[in-house]
């Protein structure tokens, strides 16, 4: 048997084990018994009142593997008593949850920590019985939005949002009644004696519904309460320009990384009140300004120096990386627009933007071509005039590219073949999405056999072929429903190929919402 010094000299060397190289036998020990861990917390947890009640005497070192468990298998009792008496100072969802970061988390077990997070917060309400907890912060963020069309038993970031917004007002709504006071803006860390705020850390979505509860749950940001609300991505759709401005106003400038306004009309007037707002976040890294109904090609006097006032501010971010003005209508006016920043955007999302030669020579020779690692040109027509432009700007960003989006953009069969040495060059590419796109059965049998050269590629999002409709027009919408049993054939002669080729681990699919594409962040 090997004693300690004989498994310290077997993982310097990184010897080979039965698992292959490189996996040294600590390592592997260290999996395993990971492992044992998990499946004995599972065991555990099947008898959930007795779990509860064992809690109390448990060591904390088994709380982690306990959650884990019971996140995942939906045992809610012990979840909510798990926060109520979580015993570290961090309660980090990534951390606990990073091998099922891709899974839509169930409605349940969100619930069910939202619950324990109210219950924590009770039992620190003031009183002589009140004790020190050690929990400082809980970090909800990362977790993937929840579909409730395709799974009901998901919970959306919408729900997520007015949950934990609902427990942080009610929270401090107590504290104030059991104080006798109203309630004032909280500190981050009370006097002597006092029970700091808990940090409560989360992605959030708000609409019209949910801004009231939301902005009084942040109105409460800096103060003497129970709970301090702090935003890491920020996505508001459909407010108004006074809404919008409103809970800018209240986000924490330091933890903001993202701020996406989606479906806002707020058009380049209202852009320029609200980019003043924006760039005082110093940490953003992501810029979502789509379809807020910017028209710059034929702009008056005053307009335009709006567009150039809008320009500088944006020129301030800078740490930004991603930049989205998906349904702007930028015709030759990129360079503009992106000219300026401080550093090279590492994704730009340029969907149904009337782009121009003259925008994909500009960023064929611009520093962003080099950094570039995702790029949507989703509805620009690249058939024609844009085909050779796009051709020169595939080839100067293949080095870096992992995510292009091309949907819409009425490539046919001889465009693809135009395409394919190209692209072929993105030897990183993990996405590349096709969908809408008048493209044959042939026309895709033979980028799957082309795209063989990209080792790295994971999902690939095509149409419907143009041929499996009975007499096909473009767009499809005229045409009907494609025959189903001529797609399910292509389907599986797609896998056919994908797997004698040993490449079974690249998905074709034809449904655009549910590839599991990555955002920026995850690339």
């Amino acid at each position: 048997m090997l004693g300690k010094s004989g498994w310290a000299a077997r993982g310097k060397t990184g010897s080979r084990g039965p698992e292959g190289p490189g996996r040294s036998w600590p390592g592997l020990a260290a999996l395993a018994m990971s492992s044992l861990v998990f499946l004995c917390a599972r065991q555990l947890l099947r008898h959930q009142a007795s779990a509860c009640r064992a809690l109390e005497r448990l060591p904390p070192e088994l709380y982690p593997p306990l959650f884990k468990a019971a996140f995942a298998d939906g045992r809610t009792w012990v979840l909510r008593e798990l926060v109520r008496r979580w015993p570290f100072p961090l309660l980090s969802f990534r951390q606990l949850l990073r091998e099922g970061r891709h899974d839509r988390p169930r409605r349940d077990s969100l619930q069910a920590v939202v619950l324990g997070l109210e219950a924590r917060l009770g039992q620190d309400a003031p009183g002589p019985a009140r004790r020190r907890r050690r929990l400082q912060v809980l970090d909800m963020t990362g977790l993937p939005d929840g579909d409730g069309e395709r799974d009901p038993g998901t919970m959306s970031l919408w729900a997520r949002t007015v949950a934990v917004a609902k427990t942080c007002v009610g929270a401090r709504r107590r504290r104030a009644g059991a104080a006798g006071r109203p309630p004032k803006r909280p500190r981050a860390e009370g006097p002597a004696g006092d029970t700091p705020a808990l940090e409560v850390r989360a992605d959030l979505l708000v609409n019209r519904t949910s801004y009231g509860v939301l902005k009084e749950a942040l109105e409460g940001g800096g103060g003497d309460g129970p709970v301090r609300l702090l935003c890491r991505d920020f996505r508001a759709e459909e407010l108004s320009l006074t809404g919008t401005v409103g809970l800018l106003e209240l986000l924490d400038p330091l933890h903001l990384r993202q701020i996406d306004l989606r479906f806002n009309n707020l058009g380049l007037s209202g852009l320029c009140a609200v980019i003043p707002h924006v760039v005082k976040f110093a940490n953003l890294v992501s810029l979502k300004l789509q379809y807020s109904n910017v028209d710059v090609r034929r702009l008056s006097a005053e307009m335009e120096s709006s567009f150039r006032y809008f320009v500088a501010q944006l020129g301030k971010l800078g740490r930004l990386k991603e930049l989205n003005v998906g349904s702007s209508r930028l015709s030759g006016r990129l360079r503009q627009l992106v000219g300026g920043l401080q550093s090279p955007l590492e994704s730009l999302e340029l969907a149904f933007c009337y782009l121009l030669p003259a925008d994909f020579s500009y960023l064929s020779q611009s520093p962003h071509a080099s950094a570039l690692k995702k790029l949507d040109l989703s509805g620009n027509d690249l058939s024609r005039a844009l085909l050779d432009p796009f051709r020169t700007l595939l080839r100067e960003i293949s080095p870096s590219l992992l995510h292009l989006e091309v949907t819409e953009c009425q490539l046919a069969d001889p465009h693809l073949a135009t395409l394919l040495p190209a692209l072929c060059r993105c030897a990183r590419l993990r996405y590349l999405g096709l969908s809408g796109n008048p493209l044959s059965t042939h026309a895709l049998k033979t980028l799957l056999r082309r795209s063989e050269a990209l080792g790295e590629l994971r999902l690939v999002v095509y149409p419907f072929p143009a041929d499996c409709y009975e007499d096909p027009p473009w767009p499809p919408s005229s045409a009907g429903p494609p025959d189903r049993e001529k797609c399910s054939r292509v389907q599986a002669s797609y896998s056919g190929c994908c797997g004698a080729a040993g490449r079974a681990h690249v998905l074709w699919t034809t449904d655009a919402y549910g590839g599991g594409a990555l955002d920026y962040f995850s690339l």
